[in-house]
């Protein structure tokens, strides 16, 4: 698989929507982690992520002006031991939870199914980081319609050990503008990380489209000492 640069795939697409990106830095030493959102319309605009814990939850900007949480009021990052979730919705609450019964990863998302906003029905997608001793894995699922049909979930996982130095993989929930929305498609991008967190979330910002983005949390978790460092932009300030 090619790697791709993100700053390109990020700029040549004014709206992939909703997306994750899960790595190992250029260095070796971080595992990285990277969520963002983008809307069109007013409600989908108006949102910040703002820490909760280890975690981040998405909230209104200007509460008058929320006319429907559904969908867009959820916790996109939680930590469940040596766990880490990053959820583009509600799921991220549906892994934590049976996860800490003992159930794994895919088998926590069986019961859950793409976005009910037909025509899009946007599909949701997911991410686990697990470390250890040795460092970490990871993985990520996404759950959609079959090609725009909503009678079919088709859902995929993937799963990644040993991560490369410099590389990651990139999901998101959209190709492209449209009406409806294009789902995803495909296994996750291959991308290239590299630079500090304050030079990658710099670009992974700076690439997002002005007119859509919205918010972008981004962790480096170091792999010696297990401390964390944390950037969250918002659009809304």
């Amino acid at each position: 698989m090619k790697k791709l640069d993100i700053a390109q795939e990020l700029s040549s697409n004014a709206y992939p929507g909703r997306g994750i990106i899960i790595g190992k830095s250029a260095d070796g030493k971080h595992a990285v982690t990277a969520y963002f959102i983008m809307g069109r319309s007013e409600n989908s605009r108006n949102r910040v992520f703002i820490e909760e814990g280890r975690g981040i939850r998405t909230e209104a900007f200007d509460p008058s002006k929320l006319t429907d949480p559904h969908l867009i009021i959820y916790a996109p990052v939680r930590v469940l031991g040596n766990k880490l979730i990053v959820t583009n919705g509600d799921q991220t609450d549906t892994i934590y939870e049976l996860m800490d019964k003992q159930y794994t990863f895919e088998q926590s998302l069986r019961s859950r199914e793409f976005e009910d906003d037909a025509p899009n029905y946007t599909p949701r997608i997911s991410g686990i980081l697990r470390f250890d001793e040795k460092g970490f894995n990871y993985a990520m699922s996404i759950l959609k319609s079959a090609n725009g049909n909503p009678d079919s979930c088709q859902r995929y996982t993937f799963s990644y050990t040993n991560p490369i130095a410099g590389e990651g993989h990139f999901i998101h929930t959209y190709m492209g503008d449209g009406s409806p929305l294009p789902s995803f498609e495909g296994e996750p991008k291959l991308v290239g990380i590299s630079g500090s967190i304050d030079e990658f979330t710099d670009m992974l910002w700076n690439s997002l489209n002005a007119d859509n983005k919205v918010s972008l949390f981004v962790r480096y978790v170091n792999l010696e000492d297990s401390t964390e460092e944390t950037r969250i932009v918002n659009k809304n300030k």
